[in-house]
């Protein structure tokens, strides 16, 4: 807001002083120096390809580590009176802890951790910033999932049972592919926030679109531009994959009614 206003200023008094176009010039040379000079929008163009590449990473490790998660606890909970597994009764207590503690500390917390503590050694700050989102969203992903198949009527796993399919044949054919209709729009939100904390790897010094505007307001001393211009791109990536997200939502609807 500062910038803004000091911005303002200055174009008012070149109103008053006949020198509009002088602050057209400014602007022009401040956004030149932004995105232009020494083909700085490269820069930008290699933080697009790393934040697209470390969401992927996380969105694939977060669904893998939510789906098992998710039907770990779920089949503990669906155990019946009297048939209590300790082994799944100690495997269940482990997923619950991972969630309370994933879901009840900051992520920036945890990046800290993993990049300063538990991977000091490492170089590939990238890498552990993607594993670590990973992590911090399979907790979430496990309890949209879970959720989703605790939302289903029982007798769906009853009737897989009776057409002589085992429990993970049921979760693979039956519930799991009703489940993913339900909370598709939830996952669709999931990646979404995964997006846009790929900023926040920056901290440990992971390589992505936020790191490449320090990077260039830091040689040209000038925050605004850079600052706006990232956030405009990841405005525009977030409206990309809502609409992808709008078009896969509407044709599981249209597989529902044939």
């Amino acid at each position: 807001m500062e910038q803004w206003g000091i911005l303002y200023n200055e174009w008012r008094q070149l109103m008053i002083t006949g020198q509009l176009h002088s602050a057209w010039k400014r602007l022009f040379v401040l956004f030149y120096q932004a995105f232009i000079e020494a083909d700085r929008w490269k820069q930008y163009l290699n933080g697009v390809g790393t934040t697209l590449y470390v969401t992927a990473m996380a969105l694939v490790l977060g669904i893998v580590l939510g789906v098992i998660v998710a039907v770990i606890r779920t089949s503990h909970a669906q155990q019946r009176p009297g048939q209590r597994n300790l082994l799944l009764g100690l495997v269940n207590l482990v997923c619950r802890v991972y969630v309370t503690v994933i879901r009840g500390t900051p992520m920036m917390v945890q990046l800290l951790i993993m990049g300063m503590v538990i991977f000091k050694s490492s170089r590939n700050f990238t890498m552990v910033g993607a594993l670590s989102l990973g992590i911090n969203s399979g907790a979430y992903v496990s309890e949209i999932i879970r959720g989703g198949l605790m939302s289903l009527d029982p007798g769906q796993s009853e009737a897989g049972r009776s057409l002589g399919l085992n429990y993970l044949d049921t979760m693979r054919f039956i519930v799991v592919p009703q489940a993913i209709k339900a909370i598709l729009p939830a996952l669709g939100n999931e990646f979404i926030i995964l997006l846009k904390d790929t900023s926040l790897i920056t901290v440990i010094g992971g390589k992505e679109l936020l790191y490449a505007a320090q990077g260039i307001y830091g040689r040209t001393y000038e925050q605004m531009f850079p600052l706006f211009g990232i956030a405009l791109i990841y405005l525009v990536l977030v409206m990309i994959f809502s609409w992808l997200q709008g078009i896969l939502e509407r044709r599981l609807r249209q597989s529902d009614r044939r």
